[in-house]
């Protein structure tokens, strides 16, 4: 019996239905953790996108296939277990089949190469290679925002004027922001001086193939040189070209109430660091992205970098525990960042709803995963509904065993969804000389030039530095999240990032008629979570760091709230739904009265394996780390007794009965809250390798057929939206699709 079963689930058209339980029936039950018996793989470490083309008979498309003197290339990362950090003997063994070495990270023990396509087996079969990857794409993907989010609450913040808050607004947290680049002259920028907030831009953009910068000590004067040398976003006279990196920026950090219509974001005091990955035109490499992510771990300290917000997304065939850029993030979560990513914008295609479309590193279990929720032009929460376009769960990553047989992750996600759908917000533009203020075409960012429509319509003023522009896609969801952790760091700096996963997942506010793969938790609460935030000790981070955190230790500093806001003159409960271990669902009062070691951010519980990450420093009294391992977890208790299950009440999945993962979020919700769901008498543990979960039913099977969906080795563009319900996105070919959502939402 599992939480998933086998099932062809792509269509909610009445009369397809036959057509799907016509397909079910062909499906074959294949028992454990969502393993498909696909037949021996040649290429067992190798991801399933580049193994396609490694023998393809015409030349593929992808950007990172070549030819070389007549040679096929193939640029991959290649993530290694050596117990050599330098990787030494691996590198060596590159080069002498062919293929040229050109990056190296630590965030992920991994190397960016240059390969012959025919030699990718034979490092494939190494022992201390873990996976070959190829270098995918990765794209983009009281202001009314603050009063449908909960923000502008008594219990959050009120405005005391236009340039000044009383309460939370994020002041001396850090987001970083990996993008297009951020217009740090626009003033949603500003800080009440008027001085920027954006404190440091960095260019990575290139520099995924840089070999040396890992190995370069604090302080040293190679790193005092790189760190230089990626200053180029500073002087730039289009620090944003795409015009992506600054709506998301100000979306989550900006403060907009210079404008009639104000336009704030959710946390108008955080600083901002730009950390510019994708260039001009939207585009960038899995290797810049991950060069990126090492510059935030190495100077999150220097700039208290507590969030990282990733609007974009790369298509991976590959599992959690493998894909590089899940790792990278998994290891900046281990150190205490808290990861946002976006789900994704394929929950739709040519009119038909699709599930299992969720990108990387948004399928990693340690990182917040956002999908994107629609205030159909109100205030009010009541009429609030999952867009179409979100990307749906469960994750499709697989491993392959040493035998060569596939298995899926079927991770739930997303974890929940924030307002994604024409959002207004800051429209980066290049620098105009002094005393110009109206903005020539040619200036404008490259998605408010290409797309006019996106600029029309505003009200307030378009002179220069205030310009606005109109976005939607789960890429603007994203930084609504990340906005509102910054508010909960603020009121409590102790959270943990999967202290903080849980809080925003509890206090969620399900919505009607979407399941747990479309909505996860529900629509983000920002009333709530900062109240729940609040009610908790502030020094939890500090003792677990300190090892002094046991399981079951008090973490209540007072008495938990009424589980229920008020926001836009609403009160609705709140979910009071946490996901644990990928695939189960528990509730209770326990969760947060008590320490639960899930939330130790090192630890990751997928099914009935857990991993831990160990952080290694550049020295005593370091706070710079240097290398990091993962591993089997040691023996322990990761939930105590008390916690309440509720996944056995979801039953097994079925699209059709909306059950397991199909099941709407509010009726389990509402089962919960009765008081329904299992309580767990002695926790779950992990003993001997295995996790013994009393009561809990294991995910299995899988939710798609494979290649129905885009769903493996596609680059999830996060698009545009030009009007409502009109998404514009990308295929792997490049080509520009649209996908009109209105058209089929009265048959849904």
């Amino acid at each position: 019996m599992g939480f998933l079963t086998p099932f062809i689930v792509l269509i909610e058209r009445r009369w397809l239905r036959p057509l799907a339980l016509a397909l079910m029936a062909m499906l074959t039950v294949v028992g454990g953790l969502g393993v498909q018996a696909s037949g021996p793989v040649k290429h067992k470490k190798t991801a399933r996108d580049l193994e396609s083309v490694l023998t393809s008979p015409v030349m593929p498309s992808q950007t990172w296939v070549k030819h070389r003197n007549g040679v096929r290339m193939v640029d991959a990362l290649v993530v290694s277990n050596d117990s050599d950090v330098d990787m030494k003997s691996l590198r060596a063994h590159i080069e002498q089949v062919g293929g040229t070495v050109k990056g190296r990270f630590f965030t992920v023990q991994a190397l960016s190469v240059t390969l012959p396509a025919a030699s990718v087996q034979a490092i494939d079969d190494r022992s201390d290679v873990v996976s070959i990857s190829p270098n995918r794409t990765t794209r983009h993907t009281s202001s009314s925002l603050e009063t449908t989010t909960g923000a502008s609450t008594a219990n959050v913040r009120t405005a005391t004027g236009t340039t000044t808050y009383t309460g939370l607004d994020g002041s001396g947290i850090g987001i970083a922001v990996l993008d297009s680049g951020v217009m740090a002259g626009h003033q949603h920028m500003a800080n009440a001086l008027g001085v920027s907030r954006v404190v440091r831009q960095v260019s990575l953009v290139g520099n995924g193939n840089n070999l040396t910068a890992s190995g370069m000590a604090p302080g040293s004067p190679e790193r005092v040189q790189y760190e230089n040398s990626l200053n180029d976003n500073v002087t730039s006279s289009m620090p944003d070209g795409y015009g992506h990196g600054s709506h998301v920026a100000a979306l989550a950090a900006g403060r907009g109430s210079y404008q009639p219509m104000d336009t704030s974001g959710i946390a108008p005091g955080a600083n901002i660091i730009d950390v510019q990955v994708l260039a001009a035109n939207g585009v960038g490499t899995l290797a810049d992205v991950l060069a990126g992510l090492d510059w935030v771990h190495y100077n999150a300290a220097q700039y208290n970098i507590r969030i990282v917000n990733l609007s974009l997304s790369a298509g991976s065939t590959e599992s959690w525990v493998t894909d590089p850029l899940a790792m990278s993030v998994r290891m900046l979560s281990a150190s205490g960042i808290v990861v946002v990513a976006a789900a994704g914008n394929y929950g739709e295609l040519n009119g038909v709803t699709t599930y299992g479309t969720i990108g990387s590193p948004g399928h990693d279990p340690s990182v917040i995963t956002v999908g994107s929720s629609h205030m159909q032009g109100t205030l009010a929460r009541s009429d609030d509904t999952v867009n179409l376009f979100s990307s749906r769960g469960p994750t499709r990553g697989a491993s392959i065993s040493t035998t060569g047989v596939r298995s899926i992750d079927n991770l739930i996600k997303p974890d929940l969804v924030a307002p994604g759908n024409r959002l207004y917000s800051a429209a980066a533009t290049g620098v105009l000389p002094v005393g110009t203020s109206t903005v020539p075409t040619n200036k404008w960012n490259a998605l408010a030039k290409n797309y006019p429509g996106l600029r029309t319509g505003i009200t307030s003023s378009q002179a220069y530095t205030k310009t606005l522009m109109i976005l939607s896609g789960t890429s603007v969801a994203a930084p609504v999240v990340s906005g509102a952790v910054a508010l909960m760091l603020q009121a409590n700096p102790g959270l943990t990032p999967p202290l903080v996963k849980a809080i925003l997942q509890y206090s969620a506010q399900p919505l009607p008629n979407a399941s747990l793969v479309e909505q996860g938790a529900g629509m983000l609460n920002v009333d709530g979570a900062v109240r729940l935030a609040k009610a908790l000790r502030t020094d939890i981070a500090s003792k677990l760091a300190a090892g002094t955190m046991s399981a079951g230790a008090a973490i209540n500093q007072t008495a938990l709230p009424t589980p229920t806001s008020t926001v836009a003159g609403q009160t609705f409960n709140w979910s009071r739904i946490v996901f644990v271990g990928g695939r189960h669902i528990v509730t209770g009062d326990k969760l947060f009265t008590h320490f639960q070691p899930i939330y130790d951010p090192r630890l990751n519980w997928v099914g009935n394996t857990v991993r831990k990450v160990t952080l290694s420093n550049w020295g005593k009294g370091s706070n710079v780390p240097r290398y990091y391992s993962e591993d089997v977890a040691p023996n322990g208790t990761l939930l105590t007794a008390g916690v309440k299950s509720g996944t056995a009440m979801a039953g097994i999945s079925s699209k059709i009965g909306q059950t397991g993962v199909f099941m709407p979020t509010t009726t389990l919700s509402n089962w919960l809250i009765s008081g329904s769901g299992l309580t767990l008498t002695n926790g779950v543990t992990l003993s001997q390798g295995v996790v013994l979960s009393e009561g809990l039913v294991l995910s299995e099977g899988l939710v798609l057929s494979e290649g129905v969906v885009l769903s493996e080795g596609v680059v999830l563009s996060e698009g545009v939206v030009l009007s409502e319900g009109v998404v514009l996105s990308e295929s792997t070919a490049g080509t520009v699709r649209s996908v009109v959502a209105t058209q089929v939402q009265g048959e849904l």
